[in-house]
């Protein structure tokens, strides 16, 4: 079927990139949007208000609309996209010829809507973190994101970002030929934190948000156990979250304030002048989609070490070649311990992650995207890596 012109998008998703929560998803997102915009597409992000954020704004290109809190965002976007329909409400005017609707667990549900011109973004499934929401909500919220939804959008088209995740999506039923991985871009690191020297003493660092999920604590946990055998071993967490307090209790708890920095949510900059003095990057995810910080630390020459059941590491780290995957808590301390110990593994790993990390990029990333949006207007389907 030939591709169709896709002229406007619009996109939904739970928060932006301005947002104190925001992470991978969501910069997915309007890179992505940015780069659609700057090609001449119209684009519209419909996401949640937050505390200081104005209603409306045009931020690199991309039309953002906002409305609603952590939950009611959907019902908001909601009657929002019903309203447009007549010609009311903050959508009147965007007419998409495709929407992105983005699943972070639940989706908008503008299949309702917008019918088959929906594709549904997944980053990745979230059995494991819907406990976190209680027992009647997460059962819940499971049961919306593996039977309701599916069945909903047995005809759509599903964008995810890595062959783990989409294989996750096809144990919940979907069509494995209406599945499409559009992986994650990667934005140039500041030439200048690219030559800056690592630190004398081995130094860890965590890209991520400070979610429960995260399982930050297993990395201070690894740095308890390893401090008395590595010295002057340091942790280094950057990012931000609702957890932090629960996180810097643990490092007190376990004696080892004095060896972690809070960096806290920072610009770009510092986020990678802190990676590049680092001798590995940690993240110790229950559930990962991608993994843009594995990346992100690659273009330093600091390799991963993360958890292979996290799904989408087995996908953006290569094991034993571009970094380290670890079987469980013990094993990833194990690991963690030889790495620091063996100079020539770290600098090969760190190497080798760097060289990968030049195939990606936000342009390869909006264009593999592009070929979805085209497929879906002209009525068609796509499948596997675009």
């Amino acid at each position: 079927m030939m591709s169709t012109p896709v002229r406007s998008v619009l996109l939904l998703c739970w928060r932006d990139t301005g947002h104190p929560q925001g992470g991978g998803s969501e910069t997915y997102v309007q890179r992505i949007g940015t780069l659609l915009a700057e090609s001449g597409m119209d684009v519209t992000l419909r996401t949640a208000r937050y505390r200081g954020a104005p209603r409306r704004e045009l931020v690199d290109g991309v039309r953002i609309s906002r409305g609603g809190g952590p939950y009611s965002v959907y019902i908001w976007a909601g009657l929002a996209m019903v309203a447009a329909r007549f010609g009311l409400g903050p959508l009147r005017r965007v007419r998409p010829d495709v929407v992105i609707d983005t699943q972070n667990g639940v989706p908008f549900l503008a299949r309702l809507a917008f019918g088959r011109r929906v594709a549904v973004l997944v980053h990745h499934c979230h059995r494991e973190q819907w406990p976190v929401a209680g027992r009647f909500f997460g059962r819940l919220g499971w049961l919306v994101e593996s039977w309701l939804s599916p069945r909903m959008h047995r005809h759509n088209q599903y964008v995810t970002v890595s062959l783990p995740s989409a294989r996750d999506l096809s144990d919940l039923g979907i069509d494995a030929g209406r599945i499409a991985v559009v992986r994650n871009g990667l934005d140039d690191a500041p030439p200048e934190t690219l030559t800056a020297q690592r630190s004398s003493t081995p130094r860890v660092v965590v890209l991520s948000r400070l979610v429960p999920h995260k399982q930050i604590e297993d990395a201070l946990d690894a740095v308890a156990e390893l401090r008395p055998r590595v010295d002057g071993l340091h942790l280094d967490i950057v990012g931000g979250g609702w957890w932090h307090d629960r996180l810097v209790e643990r490092a007190e708890y376990l004696g080892i304030s004095d060896a972690v920095t809070f960096h806290g949510h920072v610009d770009d900059h510092t986020k990678h002048a802190v990676v590049q003095r680092s001798w590995v990057h940690v993240l110790p995810s229950r559930k990962e989609g991608w993994g843009l910080a594995v990346i992100e630390a690659a273009q330093h020459g600091v390799p991963t070490i993360g958890y292979r059941s996290s799904g989408g590491l087995t996908d953006s780290v290569i094991d034993g070649v571009t970094g380290v995957l670890a079987d469980d808590h013990h094993d990833l301390v194990d690991r963690l311990e030889r790495l620091l110990a063996d100079h020539v593994l770290r600098d090969e790993l760190g190497a080798k992650a760097k060289a990968r990390s030049r195939d990606f990029s936000w342009q390869q990333s909006a264009d593999a995207m592009r070929t979805v949006l085209e497929s879906v207007h002209a009525g068609g389907r796509v499948s596997g890596v675009i």
